[in-house]
């Protein structure tokens, strides 16, 4: 089973360069996965339907109780079977639907059989947690896949409805798997079906969550809207996932935990009436329009409705009902999605009132089209026909709810009557008055798959016992009835079969009478779910946005002040009603005194930000508190701390630097005396209750720190910087979180900035001789000395030639670049030093990434680019890389982030060893790198860019634009 679920992923991974081999004739090899799926899933055919099933587990999280379980019964057979017989069959019928130059076909291939991987998967999880990741999987694929045309806003929408509604679905749902695991102690479906949890108020809730994320998924009232929009995608998507796949996974889910839970109070209420009233309303809708998909798509809900009725009414023989009722509307409705492509594609259009005589035209095509269509409006001896004789004799021998809803199913059944000769006399039949639609012929190819899909209706209509022994063994699940139902085509004379002609008659008489009823329906129809969505959305939108005109107004004090107050209300609150401070050590003021000296002067300068008012006085003083709180932690003895500290401090102050050049000099804000006085008592107040709740969490500990221990653990290991240890192994949970965090707030800092191209890209010489943002500082000045022009030069940076002599410092520049290689190696030693000294990954790439701004600071953006020729997002993705692949690693034994370590001996060096944690850490080192490195290019190597523009065009405008100055030493002498 897992091999066959990763075989989907894997080939669909590969989808692209099978396109660009074989063109659309790569379908045929991506059918081969779901094929051996259903080749596999026939083969078990006996074993299921003894009652047995086939099972596998893997723990995935063990301290949780979560595994990823699956487990392959009567009732996964059924949707496998469905799941990947029609998905081999869709993936057949695309390689005739599809030309070779279709546009984004390799993404569309690649994203259906990944669907179809997640959909095999979804249906075999033994376990809600796996379950629901492989639903949502589902939800990201029939996004991507009703989205296919993405230049059409038609399709933009549609996907993005279907997206948001079986989302929230989705997470209301989890919610409800998660209560159910906590009361019923475990996560494994069988288990919990075995057991169930005794109904209460959690567990009702848990239910009516679950029917949310259920419902939703299987378009019932009120959640359809999305299904008839989703008829934006391409044929093969609506004939799988809206008949075969997606639609059903709701169906399913009902139905796997109807034998646990049908009898919690709210279930057959919300899955009767629900399901009920979306058989009437979806029936009624189909009957006026003229799309043929759109017939077909109502129709479904119409079907999906019968469906949810039937798996949710929580007896035996309305299972068996729905088992075979499943699967007789999978064999009906997905060559009918399938007929109608054929027909679009033949005909160029869908519009019932523009065909004519497309029967004669293809009659092989409305052969198969009549086959299907008279299955669905179960006429015998087809499937549809023994599948709705099953549900009207279960529903008539049930409770008084069951009855009533029969009543309503036969008129749905009348109303399905109704569409499907709608239908098939839209598409095929001569229309008075009107000429024939030209068609082109249709290959067997492509004909194929529906005529197959049709014929296994009507082979299984009289076939349909050979199905009694499979369908029976899920249904057995269930309290038995007094008297079991049996699956037959026919069962005599009675009240089902009268009942099933009353039902053609009406829908008969409904057709017959389409004019009147298309009027009637039209001049009764409420407003669309549709337009109601678009209504809301429209109305959030307006109200967020009055909200966020509101909340935003653009002042960073306002947000601060904001945020403090919430905070101050909040731990105030606590600190007033449970009065932890009670029983607390007292504080010490310091442990030495140096640190109250430190700390007076971090103070001082913190206060002196107050009275400044040139912005880059401010940078400095707040610059100089954050290196006051550094050297508190070398006084408390914490070198690991103070370096980290160091490091950021200087590259914050440094980025501050780089931003304040396209800001004023000095303060613009006023700030009047009312104002201050509300700011300094907040501020006062901030400042004092921080101090307090730090006080008391640490006063508050009860238990042994776990300092000792991990002294201890890291000295096992014959490691002495636990700091290190701790961030790249004991808690490298941690780390990875905030490196993917620091990766993409660079990322989103720097698109603020790049709203085109990320790359800096190689220089021209014409622009690395013409005037930068380092030569516009001030204007040029003459009869500098350029030394002896015979006496040989020394470059000491690459792009010196952009430099402005009156601001070059010849120090600074051989400074920084006889210190850059040595720190880069500093880096480096820190880097692998890290296990018995400072240091670490994180601060070994701030230290390499101050290298590179001191390259920057001496030469500008061109140095930089000499400095580091790769791109920022190189470093960044590769240090993601290689920490998420050490994490991954661990899974060979069993434990994410599982560490290793090697210990060998080399000539010369002698004894060494290395381990996946200092792997780890130097995915970390990439990553600060690239991050400080994007940051430095965004902020300063763009800015210039942006300063030589501006530049430029007020030169251009004053019409004095200078000529390129030339570089230094290539000044010629008149003569």
């Amino acid at each position: 089973m897992t091999a066959l679920i990763v075989c989907h992923f894997v080939l669909a991974a590969f989808a692209r360069p099978l396109v660009r081999a074989l063109g659309r004739r790569a379908f045929v090899v991506l059918a081969l996965p779901p094929a051996a799926a259903t080749v596999w899933a026939a083969t078990q055919w006996n074993t299921a339907a003894s009652g047995s099933a086939v099972t596998w587990t893997w723990r995935w999280m063990p301290a949780y109780d979560v595994t990823v379980a699956l487990r392959f019964d009567a009732l996964a057979e059924l949707m496998v079977l469905l799941a990947a017989g029609i998905g081999t069959l869709v993936l057949l019928y695309c390689a005739s639907y599809f030309t070779d130059g279709t546009p984004q076909l390799a993404g569309f291939a690649g994203n259906l059989l990944a669907f179809a991987g997640a959909m095999l998967a979804l249906v075999l999880a033994d376990d809600l947690i796996s379950l629901y990741v492989f639903w949502e999987l589902t939800t990201v694929f029939s996004f991507l896949l009703i989205g296919y045309d993405s230049e059409q806003k038609h399709s933009r929408r549609s996907a993005l409805q279907a997206l948001t509604v079986t989302t929230l679905g989705g997470l209301a749902m989890l919610v409800g798997f998660l209560i159910i695991g906590q009361s019923a102690g475990t996560y494994r479906i069988s288990a919990i079906l075995a057991d169930p949890p005794r109904a209460g108020l959690a567990v009702s809730v848990a239910v009516v969550l679950i029917l949310c994320g259920a419902l939703s998924k299987s378009a019932i009232w009120p959640f359809s809207l999305w299904l008839p929009n989703a008829m934006a995608a391409p044929t093969p998507v609506s004939a799988y996932l809206h008949a075969a796949a997606m639609v059903k996974a709701g169906v399913y889910l009902v139905a796997r935990l109807a034998p646990g839970f049908a009898d919690v109070p709210v279930w057959r209420p919300v899955v009767i009436v629900l399901g009920a009233a979306t058989m009437l309303l979806g029936g009624w809708r189909a009957l006026r329009l003229n799309d043929l998909k759109l017939v077909l798509a109502y129709g479904t809900v119409s079907q999906l409705g019968f469906l949810t009725l039937l798996a949710g009414t929580g007896n035996r023989d309305t299972a068996l009902a729905a088992a075979v009722m499943i699967l007789g509307h999978a064999l009906f409705k997905a060559p009918l999605f399938l007929v109608t492509g054929i027909v679009d594609h033949a005909a160029g259009t869908r519009d019932l009132r523009r065909l004519s005589g497309v029967g004669r035209a293809l009659p092989h095509v409305c052969t198969v089209a009549v086959l299907a269509a008279a299955s669905m409006a179960a006429l015998p001896p087809l499937l549809g026909f023994a599948a709705k004789e099953a549900a009207f004799d279960a529903l008539l021998h049930g409770s008084t709810a069951d009855r009533w809803a029969l009543g309503i199913t036969v008129a749905g059944s009348a109303l399905t009557v109704a569409y499907t000769l709608r239908f098939v006399w839209g598409a095929f039949f001569r229309k008075p008055g009107a000429e024939d639609t030209p068609v082109h012929r249709v290959g067997w190819a492509f004909l194929a798959p529906p005529a197959l899909l049709a014929v296994c209706g009507l082979v299984l209509g009289p076939g349909v016992g050979w199905t009694d022994r499979l369908f029976g063994a899920y249904a057995d699940a269930f309290p038995p009835s007094a008297h079991p139902y049996h699956l037959a085509l026919w069962h005599g004379f009675g009240t089902a079969l009268l009942l099933s002609a009353v039902a053609t008659a009406g829908g008969v008489l409904l057709f017959t009478g389409r004019t009147t009823v298309t009027r009637l329906s039209r001049r009764i129809a409420w407003p669309t779910a549709d337009s109601v969505f678009g209504h809301l959305l429209l109305g959030l939108e307006r109200f967020s946005l009055q909200l966020t005109g509101f909340v935003q107004r653009g002042s960073l004090s306002v947000y601060l002040a904001t945020t403090l107050l919430v905070m101050l209300a909040g731990q105030l609150t606590v600190l007033g009603v449970d009065r932890p401070w009670r029983g607390a050590v007292a504080p010490r003021v310091w442990d030495v005194p140096l640190q109250g000296a430190v700390a007076l002067l971090t103070c001082a300068a913190a206060l002196c930000c107050l009275t400044v008012r040139r912005r880059m006085k401010a940078v400095v003083l707040a610059g100089l508190t954050g290196y006051g709180a550094a050297l508190l932690f070398v006084v408390q003895g914490g070198p690991d701390l103070a370096l980290t500290q160091f490091c950021v401090e200087t590259v914050s102050m440094i980025v501050f630097v780089l931003v304040l050049r396209r800001m004023p000099v000095h303060f613009q804000e006023s700030v009047s005396t009312w104002r201050r006085a509300v700011r300094i008592p907040v501020a006062l107040a901030a400042a004092a209750t921080l101090g307090v709740v730090v006080w008391v969490a640490s006063a508050a500990r009860t238990g042994a720190p776990a300092g000792a221990a991990m002294v201890e653990e890291v000295s096992h290991h014959g490691l002495k910087d636990v700091v290190a240890t701790i961030l790249v192994d004991l808690r490298s949970w941690d780390t990875m979180g905030e490196s993917a965090v620091l990766a993409a707030a660079a990322v989103g800092v720097t698109s603020l900035i790049y709203l085109h191209r990320r790359t800096e890209g190689s220089s021209l010489r014409e622009e690395v001789r013409g005037r930068t943002a380092w030569s516009l500082t001030a204007p040029g000045m003459t009869g500098l000395p350029h030394g002896d022009e015979g006496a040989p030069e020394r470059g000491w940076l690459a792009a010196g030639s952009t430099l402005a002599p009156e601001h070059r410092s010849i120090v600074f520049e051989v400074v920084a670049r006889l210190l850059f290689h040595p720190v880069l190696v500093l880096s480096v030693y820190l880097l692998f030093c890290a296990e018995n000294m400072p240091g670490g990954g994180f601060v070994a790439g701030l230290v390499a990434g101050l290298a590179l701004i001191t390259r920057y600071l001496a030469g500008g953006r061109f140095e930089l680019a000499e400095a580091a020729p790769l791109q920022p997002g190189l470093f960044t993705g590769l240090g993601l890389f290689l920490s998420t692949g050490v994490a991954l690693l661990g899974l060979a034994d069993g434990t994410v982030l599982h560490a290793w370590t090697h210990h060998g001996r080399l000539p010369l060096i002698g004894e060494y060893h290395i381990g996946t944690p200092i792997i780890f850490d130097f995915g970390v080192y990439l990553l600060v790198l690239g991050v400080v490195l994007d940051i430095v290019r965004a902020l300063g190597a763009k800015i210039d860019r942006q300063i030589e523009r501006a530049a430029a065009e007020q030169a251009a405008a004053a019409g004095t634009a200078a000529p390129p100055r030339p570089a230094p030493g290539t000044e010629g002498t008149p003569g």
